[in-house]
């Protein structure tokens, strides 16, 4: 595995990080408890997912960008893959909610199997992948959760 030796990330990146699931967490309890503002709370979710997956994927125009022993076929693959989670997370937003949050997932997913083969290309540091495991799996459950809600609720 092409890893750097360090096993935790730094402080402020567990507190980005991990602090960026709290929208995913509250607005998925919100669904289900609130009747009125329920709606709203499922736009946001999906409004917030597809920004969280256009950022993951830009992460990778900076990997090309800055990683100098890349070949120029794996540069374009990273430029290329970069954009397409944008563009999954915008037809996400213009779908119904459920399908939304399902395709917000399918992007995660996706995403994350991408980081991996960042590893034939790149040295990461040994916490890079277990972190976005758990972010993939948290917002995906999250995502998940609330369009059954919203399945059931329809």
């Amino acid at each position: 595995m092409n890893v750097l030796p360090s096993t935790s990330p730094p402080k402020h990146v567990s507190l980005l990080g991990y602090g960026g699931l709290l929208p995913f967490i509250f607005l998925a309890l919100l669904i289900p408890l609130s009747l009125d503002y329920r709606p709203l709370f499922a736009i946001a979710l999906v409004n917030y997912g597809a920004v969280i997956l256009s950022f993951v994927g830009a992460l990778h125009w900076g990997f090309a960008m800055t990683v100098h022993d890349m070949s120029t076929e794996q540069r374009s693959d990273r430029l290329i893959w970069s954009v397409i989670p944008a563009l999954i997370a915008w037809i996400a937003t213009l779908l119904a909610m459920p399908l939304g949050c399902l395709l917000l997932v399918i992007g995660f997913v996706v995403h994350l199997r991408q980081d991996r083969q960042l590893l034939r290309v790149m040295r990461l540091p040994a916490w890079y992948l277990p972190m976005r495991l758990r972010l993939t799996l948290v917002a995906s459950v999250c995502l998940l959760l609330a369009a059954m809600v919203e399945t059931l609720h329809s």
